[in-house]
């Protein structure tokens, strides 16, 4: 393996890790108009956001960069961070969610 591919391997993982994740967020006011099953899909929705967002932060956690590759502990960090921040806001919009079906929907307490 050349340098250049090596190189060019671990940039494009890092930015695909990073961009791995896309969620449009949804306004409160958007769970009140939801009816039970609705607001059953979307906590399994977000779950599924959930775990994709941390399988691809274990993965660029777990990238061994070259120390050749000056910047790439930072970038690697840098995107493990974003993507820790990515999970919070999903956990709060889950926890939203929850209340909502809660007061809602009798049958999913």
């Amino acid at each position: 393996m050349t340098f250049k591919f090596i190189a060019i391997s671990i940039a494009m993982l890092l930015l695909a890790a990073g961009c791995s994740s896309t969620t449009a967020s949804i306004s409160p006011a958007k769970y009140d108009k939801m009816n039970c099953p609705e607001l059953n899909s979307a906590v399994g929705d977000t779950a599924t956001d959930i775990s994709r967002t941390a399988i691809a932060r274990g993965k660029v956690a777990n990238t061994s960069v070259p120390t050749w590759l000056l910047g790439g502990e930072r970038v690697k960090t840098a995107i493990a961070n974003r993507e820790t921040a990515r999970i919070e806001r999903l956990q709060q919009q889950q926890q939203v969610i929850v209340a909502t079906r809660n007061q809602r929907c009798p049958s999913s307490l």
